[in-house]
């Protein structure tokens, strides 16, 4: 089984290219990739697959547990106010992000993720610039390259769902509950955000949330400039998240009184991992930020012992 590993701002991926679609891959199987001491290391799979081979994946259940990710569930991504089935917009893209969170548990979409995607299809050829749209589980988002390297992404419009509360350590912080196509809880704080023990925050409300989000530590270090860190769900701690860096600005733009601006003006975003971009909107948010492939090579056959004989036929 062929694979590639790259990273956007140190959230890293271990890339499996399966145009076809013929690898089944179990949780099991994925955690065992992603473990950083017996297997590759990672923070998620992103399985590279035609879109047409998989007709049903953009409307997969991610495993939602609430009401606020029920759209995404349902396989509906909502940009500027409107839902769009995600099974139909996917129909322009001819590719697939299948992501998978170091856990093995399925995800509805990565911002950085999508432009490593991108990268390794640009790289590999299957897929010409400067403009490529990529079917995920939240919707059909477009990532765009440009002449030093940056990748620019449509996020989709972000939504502020209500006030919510999450414990992380032995402090209690007020966040806001945002939806970025995957659900986020954004708490805005005036400490440094490593004062904060993200470790294993216990989100506490909204009631939608607590089966599971993305937590984030937000702080403003300048003019629209904010420093975050984030517990990613599923994965854990993290050195970057592109849905996060999203909901971050959104968070500050909210504390700015920004956030009812049709067009949102662009945040510098400062996560562990490096520096990201985000202009925030409701209507259609932007992402930029690197994305490098680093490596290349085959899984071992006795690593794939755990697969189905039809998935070990297909991988060799």
């Amino acid at each position: 089984m062929r694979f590639a590993k790259g990273h956007g701002t140190g959230n890293d991926f271990v890339i499996l290219p399966d145009y076809d679609g013929e690898l089944e891959l179990s949780a099991e199987l994925v955690a065992r990739i992603c473990d950083r001491h017996f297997g590759i290391g990672a923070d998620g799979v992103l399985r590279v697959v035609r879109t047409a081979a998989v007709p049903a994946a953009a409307a997969e259940s991610a495993g939602a547990a609430g009401p606020a990710e029920a759209a995404v569930s349902a396989g509906v991504a909502v940009s500027a106010g409107v839902a769009v089935s995600a099974g139909d917009a996917a129909q322009a893209a001819e590719w697939f992000m299948d992501y998978r969170n170091a856990d093995g548990s399925m995800a509805e979409m990565c911002g950085n993720g999508v432009r490593v995607f991108a990268k390794f299809l640009i790289d590999q050829g299957m897929a010409a610039g400067p403009e490529l749209p990529v079917a995920t589980r939240s919707g059909t988002r477009t990532v765009r390259v440009a002449a030093d390297g940056q990748f620019t992404v449509d996020m989709g419009g972000a939504a502020v769902l209500s006030a919510g509360e999450v414990r992380a350590g032995d402090q209690l912080l007020a966040g806001l509950a945002i939806s970025v196509g995957n659900p986020h809880l954004a708490c805005m704080i005036s400490q440094p955000v490593t004062a904060v023990d993200l470790t294993a925050p216990s989100v506490l409300a909204p009631a939608e949330l607590t089966g599971g989000a993305n937590v984030e530590v937000v702080r403003i270090v300048g003019d629209h400039e904010i420093e975050m860190r984030v517990h990613e769900r599923g994965s854990g701690l993290t050195l970057s998240c592109g849905t996060g860096a999203v909901a971050a600005a959104v968070a500050a733009a909210v504390s700015a009184g920004e956030w009812q601006r049709e067009e949102g003006l662009p945040w510098t975003v400062h996560v562990p991992g490096g520096t990201l971009s985000v202009s925030p909107s409701a209507r259609a948010s932007l992402l930029a930020g690197p994305a490098e492939i680093v490596a290349s090579g085959e899984l071992a056959g006795s690593f794939l012992a755990g697969l189905s004989p039809a998935a070990l036929a297909s991988s060799s």
